[in-house]
């Protein structure tokens, strides 16, 4: 596998500090992509390998008395479920520091990598809500236009990449866990009209980023973010796009967010209306859509139970909540309003009228927080509202578990879950999963 000819050894630096290489064996999956090994007792994160093997690792951190962190050099026994990476930019044999991320399970077998994405939500769930699931990780179909090596390995799914520009206009993806830009000419996991259309070998002097954006309808589009004087990123002028999801089309901007995998707004939006309990569902209610984006999820909602149904889609992006409402425009009972989740929640409460709390008890509601997760404080104001059920679109595992036993504490267990692999090559795994009371 890989070596490092320059290497030090391991004998000659004292252990403990930045660059010292250990002998490791890896016994099991970490969340975040990282794996864990043991080093005379004391717990050591690993990165690119996997259950089972045995890795020569170099420490990136030793100052946690806890743990310490640390990169795979060479693999000195490899497991039965390595495989040469799907990306030669971030394989093995490169440094470290070269190695392009976004790819940090391209090493593992496909179907291994479900399982171990199977493992960490599990976990999750059972350290930090205390519950046993057995649970799987579907498969999503590849893009439509993706070949069966595709299907096979993982790749040809990513229909949003986001390039990083160094100072003298270099672009690329960031390095696994570091902000040094890659150059790259290839870019396996997206679908293949953006890796054709990706401008790998162009200068981008000046800008923050390139972003590149393959939408199921229309050319891809390549959108420049300018930096300003304090060298962030410019917010690009709008530029709207539709994407189909089955034979409905939802407008957005090229910017905004809109799912990355080409399969997974439809998976979504079929896994949110199953998930519903239709027993519990009233379409007069006070339904929520909350961190609403555009209106998929709460088309979902109105897709599955008519044109009559009343429900709301809460976000904070003024821009997103204007294409929401464009969106939803059939459904007469549909309404898009600005806000943050936890400001428009605190008004329900306060304003609340006793048919209104009527209304919200027998409410359904969607809720699709960002990777961090709702958090205790909208948990408890939602929870005031009393629901009659929640669907809990989650794209991290350790947030939705934490996010499952802090509703516990108000009463909901978790009725239902269905998990989806939305990011072959990658950690990161999707869940949908039902809370009822």
């Amino acid at each position: 596998m890989g070596t490092n000819t320059n290497r030090q050894p391991s004998s000659s630096i004292p252990e403990g500090e930045i660059g010292t290489e250990l002998e490791l064996d890896v016994t099991n999956v970490a969340h975040g992509g990282i794996f864990v090994a043991r080093h005379e007792g004391r717990v050591v994160f690993v990165s690119d390998t996997l259950p089972g093997e045995r890795v020569r690792a170099r420490l990136t951190d030793a100052n946690k008395k806890s743990f310490w962190r640390a990169e795979t050099v060479e693999v000195l026994q490899a497991a039965p479920e390595r495989q040469p990476h799907i990306w030669a930019a971030a394989a093995i044999d490169r440094d470290p520091a070269d190695r392009a991320g976004g790819a940090e399970f391209g090493h593992i077998e496909l179907g291994h990598q479900r399982e171990l994405k199977r493992q960490v939500l599990a976990d999750a769930l059972h350290r930090m809500a205390g519950i046993d699931t057995d649970v799987v990780v579907e498969a999503v179909p590849v893009a439509a236009d993706a070949s069966p090596g595709d299907a096979m390995d993982g790749t040809g799914w990513r229909t949003r990449v986001r390039l990083h520009v160094t100072e003298s206009g270099i672009v690329g993806p960031y390095a696994a866990r570091s902000h040094r830009v890659i150059p790259v000419d290839d870019l396996p996991l997206a679908v293949h009209a953006l890796e054709m259309a990706a401008p790998l070998d162009r200068l981008f002097a000046g800008a923050a980023s390139v972003d590149v954006i393959a939408p199921s309808t229309g050319d891809v589009q390549i959108l420049v973010a300018e930096q300003d004087d304090k060298g962030r990123r410019r917010r690009t002028a709008p530029k709207p796009i539709t994407e189909l999801v089955g034979d409905r089309e939802f407008r957005l901007d090229a910017a905004g967010f809109w799912q990355v995998h080409a399969r997974a707004a439809e998976t979504l939006f079929a896994a949110v209306q199953d998930a519903i309990d239709p027993d519990l569902f009233d379409p007069k209610a006070a339904n929520l859509d909350l961190y609403g984006g555009v209106g998929l999820l709460a088309a979902a909602v109105g897709a599955r139970f008519g044109s009559g149904v009343r429900i709301t889609s809460v976000e904070s992006d003024a821009q997103a909540t204007g294409f929401a409402s464009e969106n939803l425009a059939e459904w007469v009972g549909a309404s898009a309003h600005t806000d943050r989740v936890d400001r428009f929640l605190a008004g329900l409460t306060r304003d609340a009228t006793a048919a209104d709390r009527q209304r919200q008890q027998a409410a359904t509601v969607v809720l699709d927080p960002p990777r961090a997760g709702a958090g205790a404080d909208v948990v408890d104001k939602l929870a005031l509202l009393a629901p009659a059920q929640v669907v809990y679109v989650a794209c991290d595992p350790v947030a939705l578990a934490r996010d499952v036993a802090l509703f516990a504490g108000h009463g909901y267990r978790l009725s239902s879950l269905r998990a989806f692999d939305l990011f072959p090559n990658t950690h990161h795994v999707e869940a949908v999963a039902l809370l009822t009371k």
